[in-house]
């Protein structure tokens, strides 16, 4: 009987490997689910996953919180939050630069800069590069364009050109309305940057507001001079996402540096 009784036992203790081996899959299987999440850089999706494996782990709130080395080379240890302000510190310095070539060329009067949660906006009044109810770039304006172009260029991000005019109305063949004065000032500067100083036209996007973003009561003559002008706005990455075609851009981009990469690495 305790023969038998041994033998019983040995049999069901041979089994209990299962059960180990059945948990290490499981986690095998979690482990590939996060690295492919984390391979694709999407935050949203993540932190869908995050709160899915929070739910499902009761881990209550502490599964993926804490950011770990990250297997894309240059984001490990990377929040959505740290992403964030590396872009607006990146932002700060393009406004520093912008600061000081206004202040070099006399401007600082007729032309500011501000950053803004949407990112680096450059106000241009309106005699600094037009002449009063037209759209041509006058020879000043060209100038002043070139000295900005430089900086322009040099930030990836999406530059947004907008047109504002006063409330005094306006009736001639080529502007029925403010609304066509302000749209057409505000591609000719975007046709300065992208023609003449070569800015990829994907990164430009041009907007007419008409009179009816104002940044002071057109009550006056001054503040009518105020709110004519045109904004270049540098957009922040947050604002960036919402633009048309910035999946595609951005997957362009990445299809590109991987291409170089193997390249250069063939080439050696």
């Amino acid at each position: 009987m305790s023969r038998r009784k041994k033998q019983a036992e040995s049999a069901g203790n041979h089994e209990r490997w299962l059960i180990t081996y059945a948990d290490m899959i499981t986690l095998l299987l979690v482990l590939f689910i996060v690295l492919f999440t984390l391979s694709q850089i999407d935050v949203k999706k993540f932190q869908y996953l995050s709160a899915s494996l929070n739910k499902a782990m009761g881990a209550g709130g502490m599964m993926l919180d804490a950011p770990g080395p990250s297997i894309v080379q240059g984001l490990a240890g990377r929040t959505p939050r740290d992403q964030m302000v590396g872009d607006q510190a990146k932002l700060h310095e393009v406004k520093q630069q912008l600061e000081k070539m206004v202040q070099q060329a006399g401007l600082s009067a007729k032309i500011h800069v501000s950053q803004e949660e949407r990112g680096v906006v450059l106000s241009f009044q309106e005699q600094v590069l037009f002449r009063l109810g037209e759209a041509e770039l006058t020879p000043a304006a060209r100038t002043l364009l070139k000295q900005v172009a430089p900086i322009l260029q040099q930030t990836p991000n999406y530059l947004r050109v907008e047109g504002h005019t006063d409330n005094l109305p306006i009736h001639t063949a080529r502007f029925p309305s403010n609304w066509e004065l302000s749209a057409a000032r505000a591609t000719n500067v975007l046709r300065e940057l992208s023609e003449v100083y070569g800015i990829s036209p994907q990164r430009l996007s041009a907007l007419a507001f008409g009179e009816y973003r104002p940044v002071l009561p057109n009550t006056s003559d001054a503040n009518r001079q105020q709110n004519r002008r045109v904004d270049i706005v540098i957009l922040s990455s947050k604002f960036s996402e919402s633009e048309p075609g910035y999946k595609l851009k951005s997957l362009s981009e990445n299809g590109q540096s991987r291409s170089l990469d193997t390249g250069s690495s063939s080439s050696q």
